[in-house]
């Protein structure tokens, strides 16, 4: 008998994911462990593997975003005919808006009529649930103010995807209301202006960046002389030149350090407690060209020098390649950005919820310092730490900056 190929929940949080495109035609031939189909989720493009080995009968979601726990495909046997409710297209597969996997609607099996998009304006959100939209354009809708009821959906048999709420919500913020109900192009002096579509990496890093911006924070700077860092970091090339170590995987090893010895950065602040972890798991931001991603390298303060470039290397390839796991995303309890090989001198970065704390790594530059009573020239390196004030106070953000510093200052002492 045929079975159903579900979208499977590929991280924390993950309510729906776009399929971008099927690695495998139907009618071929699929085995258990093969790469099927990729999937667009919020944090990273994945290839999805077929739990089962058989034919491709049917591709019943060729793109597009679908819910967790909708059927996508059919495998099973060269001829094998198909049950009636499998043939049903994808949007009309039981309770679409909700994860079949997880929950049974109450009433399944029953017609259900056409949502009354008309009547439906105006409504409480308990109303705008029975309109046929995604869980996660709910959601963006709830946190954008968004009513759905006013929205006309452009996915499968007109349900409300992530796209049209984000349409919805730019218009709102950009144009006059008279403007609203017609799109247009806009045209500059030069010629008209280029609207590029959002993609998900960006659309969650706008969310998130609006998300921290509401949060109590504060900045501190200091600046470090770094003679003996960039020297270990030298001689550290130099005594393995297939691992090519950098200041970022000095810094990561350095913040773990003094993480470890000051756990109060190491932490996130809840509604319920404060959650400080043991381990030191530091994500490192990088820009991708799909936007800003954040991969995390675990239990940086058990690995040497060599295994966090390594490891870095690896995590950068990917990013940048659009191949990171949701797993690579997860976890991390603080962040390094680290914008010096651009030139930039200092800068002050958001942070990354619900970590407590970000790091902003200037560039190296030779500046004139005082030492023993004259005035030599030196590389220094400045850095702004941005603390979430519900989880820290000043003092002991002070006291990690002021470790850190000098570890890298005097690096020997660290490794």
């Amino acid at each position: 008998m045929a079975s159903e190929v579900r979208l499977p929940r590929l991280g924390q949080g993950m309510e729906s994911g776009t399929i971008v495109k099927w690695l495998k035609a139907q009618g071929e031939r699929v085995e258990k462990g093969e790469a099927l189909y990729e999937v667009d989720t919020e944090k990273a493009t994945q290839e999805v593997e077929a739990e089962q080995s058989g034919v491709l009968l049917r591709i019943t979601v060729a793109s597009g975003e679908v819910p967790v726990g909708q059927t996508v495909a059919l495998i099973g046997e060269q001829g094998e005919a198909l049950a009636e409710e499998l043939l049903r297209p994808a949007a009309s597969n039981g309770d679409a808006d909700v994860p079949v996997a997880e929950v049974s609607h109450p009433h399944a099996g029953r017609p259900q009529p056409k949502p009354d998009l008309g009547a439906a304006l105006g409504r409480d959100t308990l109303e705008a649930e029975r309109l046929k939209a995604s869980p996660l354009a709910r959601r963006i809708a709830r946190e954008r103010g968004v009513e759905l009821g006013e929205l006309s959906g452009s996915g499968p048999d007109g349900r409300i995807i992530v796209d049209d709420v984000e349409r919805a919500a730019s218009r709102a913020a950009s144009l006059p209301p008279s403007s609203l109900a017609t799109p247009r192009s806009v045209v500059g002096g030069a010629g008209e202006v280029e609207a590029i579509p959002l993609t998900n990496t960006r659309r969650t890093i706008a969310r998130r960046l609006t998300a921290a911006s509401a949060l109590p924070v504060f900045q501190l700077t200091v600046t470090a002389e770094m003679t003996n860092a960039n020297a270990l970091v030298e001689r550290a090339r130099a005594l393995d030149p297939g691992v090519r170590v950098t200041v970022t995987d000095l810094l990561a090893k350095l913040c773990a350090r003094a993480l470890v010895r000051h756990g109060e950065l190491n932490a996130q602040f809840t509604d319920d407690a404060l959650l400080r972890f043991p381990s030191v798991n530091i994500g490192i931001a990088v820009a991708a060209p799909q936007g800003l991603v954040v991969p995390v390298i675990a239990s940086v303060e058990r690995l040497s020098l060599a295994e966090v470039a390594e490891r870095r290397a690896e995590l950068v390839a990917r990013a940048r390649e659009g191949r990171l796991a949701p797993g690579d995303l997860d976890g991390g309890t603080f962040t390094i950005s680290n914008l010096g090989m651009y030139g930039v001198e200092q800068f002050v970065a958001v942070l990354n919820p619900p970590q407590a704390a970000i790091l902003a790594v200037g560039a190296t530059l030779a500046q004139p310092v005082a030492r023993a009573g004259a005035v030599v020239v030196a590389p220094m390196m400045a850095m702004t730490l941005t603390v979430d004030h519900r989880a820290v106070d000043g003092g002991p953000a002070a006291a990690f900056l002021r470790t850190l510093k000098t570890l890298l200052e005097e690096p020997a002492l660290a490794l």
